[in-house]
């Protein structure tokens, strides 16, 4: 079974019907034996970083989460839950869960496009992603294809090896991270369209090599 987890932190039901749509049955939940049973998980998020890692602890999902990262089990984090997977964030002072090497940062202030224009933080409308390497996930994704995001912080990865595809907003920003059975975007995938739904689907049928 594909599971939702279920912290408390962003509209659940959305990537449910995403997922669904996409040709896949899933079920949304916060029981960590659930997560632990799971054949894949699916780990969205929206709000603050350090409410969503005082949920994870309080419902015992940070260390069911934990458990199946290590054992291999294919997950996919989207926006918030493609932050909280590294050790820390700028993001009310967060201690993480640490699955990769590096932290979150906020958007510094002055950011302009490449024609000059003021960007305002929040990061928040359509934007191209610029794969690094080919790669499972991103079958059927075309080079014009734009996704839909709404962050102020991105992730700053200890080591550009896990960086799959980047995003330009006043600076270049990582916005797919890939490390073993574990696939992070930083945009809203369940909003993002036909190739938010390709994702998905790419997702729900990959077969990584560490499960």
């Amino acid at each position: 079974m594909i599971v939702i987890i279920d912290y408390e932190a962003g509209n659940l039901s959305s990537v449910k019907r995403a997922v669904r749509k996409s040709g896949f049955d899933c079920k949304i939940t916060m029981d960590k034996d659930e997560v632990l049973r799971a054949e894949k998980i699916i780990f969205p998020g929206v709000g603050a970083a350090g409410k969503a890692m005082e949920n994870l602890k309080r419902l015992g999902l940070d260390w069911a989460m934990k458990e199946a990262f290590v054992s291999g089990t294919p997950i996919l984090g989207i926006c918030l839950g493609a932050q909280i997977i590294f050790e820390k964030s700028e993001e009310n002072r967060s201690r993480c869960l640490g699955f990769i090497e590096g932290e979150v940062k906020r958007f510094p202030p002055g950011l302009y496009s490449k024609d000059g224009q003021h960007l305002k933080v929040p990061h928040m409308g359509w934007n191209r992603v610029a794969f690094r390497r080919s790669h499972p996930i991103q079958e059927g994704i075309r080079p014009g294809d734009e996704f839909y995001f709404v962050h102020s912080y991105y992730p700053v990865p200890a080591s550009h090896d896990v960086i799959l595809g980047e995003t330009d907003y006043g600076i270049t920003f990582p916005s797919v991270i890939e490390c073993n059975n574990l696939i992070a975007v930083q945009f809203h995938l369940e909003k993002s369209g036909r190739a938010g739904l390709r994702i998905f689907q790419n997702f729900c049928q990959w077969k990584s090599s560490h499960a």
